[in-house]
């Protein structure tokens, strides 16, 4: 066979039917994206996208446009940060194989918002089905996996289906280098900016005035996870976030809450505690005692599940390195 390696050759596919707005990206960012991460030349005339490069390099792209190809056609969302996701799963498949596809039954689409949410992984595939499939469920994995922004999305979109009659949100207030007692205000004022994170994935999916109301009259409540002590958690979506900072009695405290007709959701990242003492987490402990209980699922998110933007995915990678350093020389 003769070596083709360093040939510019052009290559046309098909997106007649596709949603060419959705396909192209907001400014040309998917194709952009496309065409950095493998240094090809794309360009969408009519019904075409026209592809130019090497022909090692076509190989690799062809199957991955292919698969946008199809979600624009499908009017599933996604955007440059997913295009560059499907590139990383589609690296090391045997040619021809395919991205696993999002069933319809994991899109959440939540009136009022017009907001249609899907996992954009296999692991947030895995996630929103052990939340389907399971009353306890937790969740453990690095910052941008999309933990407590789909656990909040499947806890709203259970509000609406009137499959419970509140959502209950919990944080530890736990002071992450930084001193409570110095912040202005009162108590609320002070544990707020804790909250802060669960207010904004609320208001991303529910109108304004809907969430000012929800709060209100209690349908949603967000509150420090020592206001949970005393109480059953009947009729309700419970998450727990940040619960690596949960002491193990905060755990056990908030694990026995669970009443008739709730579900709860506990979401966690290992390498962030910070407790004075790493072994009071309360997450460590669950994740020791309670795997294998039937109605309890442990899902674990890893880096390439990463929805934030994509230097966040390296970045979590460098740190992690260099803490399997540090313990090799330790």
């Amino acid at each position: 066979m003769a070596d083709t390696s360093g040939t510019i050759v052009e290559h046309r596919l098909s997106a007649e039917g596709a949603d060419q707005l959705l396909l192209a990206g907001v400014n040309d960012s998917n194709i952009q994206e496309l065409a950095r991460r493998f240094r090809i030349r794309v360009v969408l005339r009519g019904d075409h996208l026209i592809l130019s490069g090497e022909v090692e390099r076509l190989e690799q792209a062809v199957p991955v446009i292919q698969h946008i190809i199809e979600l624009a056609r499908l009017r599933a969302p996604f955007d440059s940060q997913d295009v560059a996701r499907f590139a990383d799963q589609f690296e090391g498949r045997s040619s021809g194989a395919a991205v696993p596809t999002v069933s319809d039954d994991l899109r959440i689409a939540l009136p009022g918002s017009r907001k249609v949410i899907s996992p954009r992984s296999p692991g947030q595939g895995g996630y929103l089905e052990a939340i389907r499939d399971h009353d306890i469920v937790i969740g453990i994995g690095p910052a941008g996996t999309g933990k407590t922004y789909l656990a909040v999305a499947a806890a709203v979109h259970a509000l609406y289906r009137k499959k419970v009659r509140r959502i209950i949100l919990a944080r530890p207030a736990v002071e992450a280098g930084e001193n409570l007692g110095f912040l202005p205000g009162d108590l609320q004022e002070k544990v707020d900016p804790y909250l802060r994170p669960l207010y904004d994935a609320l208001e991303d999916m529910m109108p304004a005035e809907r969430v000012a109301r929800a709060l209100e009259d209690r349908t949603i409540e967000i509150a420090p996870l020592a206001y949970m002590r005393g109480r059953t958690l009947s009729d309700a979506f419970v998450i727990l976030d940040e619960s690596q900072n949960a002491t193990t009695a905060q755990m056990k405290m908030f694990l026995t809450r669970l009443g008739l007709n709730s579900q709860v959701v506990i979401t966690g990242d290992k390498t962030q505690i910070d407790l004075p003492r790493r072994e009071d987490s309360g997450l460590l402990q669950v994740e020791r005692i309670l795997t294998g209980i039937e109605g309890i699922a442990f899902v674990y998110l890893q880096a390439a599940d990463v929805v934030r933007h994509r230097l966040v995915k390296d970045i979590i990678r460098a740190y992690a390195e260099a803490a399997d350093a540090e313990e090799g020389t330790s």
